[in-house]
């Protein structure tokens, strides 16, 4: 009888684990990202480079590597990294963005795209 209770409780607790909400993945190896914050990355994901500078001005770093480019941008608030790799024939697009303070701390993605998209003149 006593094993029964613990494996409810048990079996009640890993319940209240799972999540109902939808998610998206920028890359499929990593954690999904939440609704909620897709709204700041939306922005970013999918776009090509010139849809980039369009929304943050000039990158402060690009570098080619194989098929594989990455555009940097920095702020204030934030530095950015966007990771561009070709879908089939198609112009490379932002498949996975990566975020810091400028001391390195961490900082939200969706938070760092917003605090880019406000700076002057693409600094």
């Amino acid at each position: 009888m006593r094993r029964l209770a613990s494996v409810t409780i048990m079996a009640l607790a890993l319940a209240g684990c799972t999540t109902t909400g939808s998610s998206i993945s920028a890359r499929p190896d990593t954690t999904p990202v939440p609704s909620a914050m897709r709204a700041g990355l939306d922005r970013v994901i999918g776009r090509d480079a010139a849809a980039l500078v369009a929304l943050f001005g000039q990158p402060d770093a690009d570098i080619r590597e194989g098929n594989g480019r990455k555009l940097q941008f920095t702020s204030a608030a934030c530095v950015l990294d966007a990771y561009l790799y070709p879908k089939g024939v198609s112009a490379p697009v932002v498949t996975y963005v990566d975020s810091r303070q400028p001391d390195g701390s961490p900082i939200d993605r969706a938070s760092c795209v917003a605090a880019l998209t406000r700076r002057d003149g693409g600094r």
